[in-house]
């Protein structure tokens, strides 16, 4: 939970009195790689944080599992259009290695929000972060090459190097052999 706390007045300054309080409303887990954190056809009710390691989102296709996004340690995600809609996940959530996960109730996390302007504030930035690494991962795909998309993704996390060549690949949209031929140049 340190890394939680230690997160959380990064981006807020927050009473030390009520920082307890609101950490202890999350619940730690511990995943394995492929491990499923939403499965396809849940109803999402919990905002999670990545204390350690990553997950990546994947969409399945007829033909195909495609990773569709990855998100690593000190991020918070859930799947906001189950979540806010209230209908079942799309894709499906799992941890890309050994990944511990803290997970607060949407609900909880609403109380909290009507109760402390700080932690409104701190909801508005993680909200914000969000949105930037959208729009970030977005430019990053129009603008780059295959081999620069993989190189500014090194640059965010070393989890990176654990990830399956067939998965990141998947991710980076290109093929294995292609992701392979990147990996030689820059070594």
């Amino acid at each position: 939970m340190q890394i939680l706390e230690e997160y959380i007045k990064s981006k807020i300054d927050i009473d030390q009195e009520l920082l307890p309080a609101i950490v202890s409303l999350f619940r730690g887990k511990n995943f394995t790689r492929d491990q499923e954190v939403i499965r396809v056809g849940q109803y999402v009710k919990d905002y999670y944080f990545i204390a350690t390691g990553g997950v990546r989102i994947v969409v399945e296709t007829e033909s195909k599992e495609i990773t569709s996004w990855i998100i690593f340690e000190n991020n918070f995600f859930s799947d906001l259009e189950s979540l806010k809609n209230e209908q079942p996940a799309k894709g499906k959530i799992l941890a890309l290695d050994d990944t511990t996960i803290l997970t607060i109730p949407a609900k909880k996390m609403y109380e909290l929000f009507d109760q402390y302007p700080q932690w409104q504030k701190f909801g508005r930035l993680i909200i914000e972060d969000a949105f930037l690494n959208v729009v970030d991962t977005l430019m990053t795909f129009q603008a780059m090459d295959a081999e620069s998309r993989y190189l500014n993704l090194l640059r965010k996390s070393d989890a990176v190097n654990k990830i399956p060549l067939k998965q990141l690949a998947s991710y980076l949209g290109i093929t294995p052999t292609s992701l392979s031929r990147i990996r030689k140049n820059i070594r």
